[in-house]
């Protein structure tokens, strides 16, 4: 009996010690990243040498030659540039490849969903690790995608979504082309009046929306009203608005035309984004309501050159394209802060870079190019004390590139090493990895596992290449 008695005592003690062991959270995994030089998103000069700590998630300490922690793991990347993950504020990840007009007939929200695990991925590999995400045809299939990649399900940038956008009925957001005699009850992002744009906004962020996004105008990729046309009145504009900041919530209107634009700026919009047609009173109206401009110009290009959109939205483009620069060169010429978006899908998702030669193009320096990408994208969102610099306490997001950015901006089209929130997610800078030489075999041994998933987890997940095309729900 006395036998019997001390063995259970003695398997007692094991299982607590056991338990605890295993409840006592391991130490986060600390990494030392080199590279030739790091541009930081501030827009100071960049650092050369560069060393970046990551302990866990975040970012520990940064500088020039900085000394390696006893037990990290060093990353050295060579001759290449470190810059923070770049941000895009103006994509649409659920798009299916078939024109939005009619994805309500020929698709369905699973499709949607599936089709956004893919591009996001797609998205995060090249470069960007944080999208505002500006709306899907099927309802609220963006709020589960950023679910899914909060939890580890699938791959992708951090995501600030739109839930469904509000549009008027016949609008630049109408997506209900078909007979009147055919409904998709699901889809109600239709609203015209101040009350129903009351509830539309209250919908959207009753179901998990951080943000709302308003159709002021109309659009390219549309058979509704031409882009220059408002939809909206500032009345109904201002509704949405204050709603939504009820909830501490902001909005984002797509606008195009000058009327809409300003329309948009005075009822209180944080962005507007196109802004294809600008004058001067539209751009005082910015600076004076401390409103952010986020233009998507490569668009024109994708636009052209895309078999699958129809001639009469080509010839929509080509109608605006000399108006959107010139709005452009003109906000920039004020100094105003310009925030980063592609539009993608209409440019293909993965190519979201090619913005950044367009801007240079048309005046922007590599480094301003480069930082409405990153910390000025970030203040946008609300996000500047997390993403859009290389800075101690923030994600540790990172991107690097094969030589100078500041020398040649396509290098952003190439990025080649990307980690986000202190996880490798692509290496192909074939970079040389090696343990400090005061790591000890057992905390090799401790890490292996988190080890073996960062520099696999790259390989491991199939490298498949999913580009939507670009008449989606996105560019109205």
């Amino acid at each position: 009996m006395k036998h019997l008695i001390v063995v259970s005592v003695a398997a007692c003690a094991a299982a607590t010690f056991v338990s605890a062991a295993a409840q006592t959270p391991a130490s986060p995994l600390l990494l030392v990243v080199r590279a030739a030089r790091l541009i930081d998103g501030t827009g100071r000069p960049p650092i050369a040498s560069a060393v970046v700590v990551v302990r866990g998630d975040r970012i520990e300490a940064v500088g020039s030659d900085l000394p390696v922690p006893a037990g990290a793991r060093v990353v050295d990347l060579g001759g290449a540039t470190l810059l923070p993950g770049l941000i895009d504020l103006h994509t649409h990840l659920t798009s299916t490849g078939v024109h939005w007009e009619e994805e309500l007939l020929k698709t369905t929200p699973g499709q949607a969903a599936l089709h956004g695990a893919a591009n996001a991925r797609t998205t995060l590999l090249a470069g960007f690790t944080t999208c505002r995400d500006m709306g899907p045809t099927w309802p609220f299939t963006d709020i589960d995608l950023r679910k899914a990649i909060d939890e580890g399900v699938v791959p992708g940038p951090r995501l600030m979504v739109s839930g469904n956008y509000v549009s008027a009925t016949g609008g630049a957001g109408d997506a209900r082309q078909f007979s009147i005699f055919v409904d998709v009850p699901i889809v109600r992002n239709l609203a015209d009046g101040p009350d129903e744009i009351r509830k539309a906004v209250r919908t959207n962020l009753k179901q998990g929306a951080d943000f709302i996004k308003i159709l002021a105008t109309g659009a390219v990729l549309s058979k509704g009203v031409p882009p220059g046309a408002q939809q909206y009145t500032e009345e109904e504009l201002r509704v949405a608005v204050e709603e939504a900041q009820r909830w501490g919530r902001y909005v984002a209107a797509h606008a195009h035309g000058t009327d809409g634009i300003k329309a948009a700026i005075r009822a209180g919009v944080r962005t507007v984004d196109h802004g294809s047609m600008m004058d001067d009173q539209a751009v005082e109206l910015l600076r004076a309501h401390h409103a952010y401009f986020v233009p998507t110009l490569y668009t024109s290009e994708s636009i052209s050159m895309n078999p699958n959109v129809p001639d009469s939205e080509k010839a929509r483009s080509r109608q605006i394209k000399d108006q959107k620069d010139r709005s452009f060169q003109m906000v920039l010429k004020a100094g105003l802060p310009i925030g980063f978006g592609t539009d993608a899908a209409v440019v293909p998702h993965g190519q979201n870079a090619r913005e950044f030669a367009y801007r240079v193009r048309l005046g922007q320096s590599p480094m301003a190019a480069i930082v409405s990408a990153t910390s000025i994208a970030a203040e946008i969102m609300g996000w500047s004390d997390r993403v859009g610099t290389i800075e101690p306490g923030k994600f540790a997001d990172l991107i690097a590139v094969s030589g100078d950015p500041l020398r040649d901006i396509t290098a952003l089209e190439r990025v080649a090493w990307v980690m986000k929130g202190g996880v490798i997610e692509k290496d192909d800078l074939k970079q040389a990895s090696a343990r400090s030489t005061g790591e000890q075999r057992g905390a090799a041994a401790n890490t292996a596992d988190q080890d073996s998933r960062r520099e696999t987890c790259a390989s491991v997940r199939p490298r498949v290449s999913h580009t939507c095309l670009s008449n989606s729900p996105v560019y109205r």
